[in-house]
């Protein structure tokens, strides 16, 4: 849970070294109570809104408490938790909980909207539309691959065209220029 909060706003590998420190100094919610904001922030530097989620961090840790440091399978239980949002509770889902979820992160939102499939304007317009179209069995797998694909090829400026298995049949919805 701490590591996909740390990833929001935050390259994948300075995540993995912050969520690495930060499970070396506080393995649980019981020790992140007893760590204080200012140490926990120090540890996740240079997470993007590291104070933010320092704070947001303890704040869980104290809410996790009451369920005996459980996180819950729920996500409207999720939601409730101070930094959570849909993409954070759907990717829990996934990851920990093995929950079919579709995790509309950047990626997952532009590519099916570059290549036709959808046309939304937002991620919770995209996550809705994802899910009418795809069958659930997808629905954990899409967001790993649709950002190592958004990552590698079908980048937000100038995309790899060239090397795209949709290359000749891709509409480049929004694509001004492409390698």
């Amino acid at each position: 849970m701490a590591a996909t909060l740390l990833s929001l706003r935050t390259r994948d590998e300075v995540t993995l070294a912050a969520s690495r420190r930060l499970i070396a100094l506080a393995p649980d919610p019981a020790t992140t109570r007893l760590t204080p904001a200012e140490t926990l922030a120090k540890v996740i530097f240079p997470v993007g809104f590291y104070r933010n989620k320092a704070k947001q961090l303890k704040e869980i840790a104290q809410r996790l408490e009451v369920t005996g440091d459980q996180v819950p399978p729920d996500r409207d239980q999720l939601l409730t938790l101070p930094g959570v949002g849909r993409k954070t509770a759907n990717l829990v889902l996934n990851l920990a909980f093995g929950i079919e979820a579709i995790c509309v992160d950047t990626h997952v939102h532009r590519i099916p909207n570059r290549l036709g499939w959808i046309t939304t304007k937002n991620p919770e317009e995209s996550e809705a539309a994802l899910e009418a179209l795809w069958p659930r069995r997808h629905w954990i797998e899409a967001n790993g691959l649709f950002v190592a694909f958004g990552q590698a090829v079908c980048t937000p400026i100038s995309p790899h065209c060239s090397r795209c298995p949709w290359g000749t049949t891709c509409p480049r919805i929004g694509v001004t220029t492409s390698r």
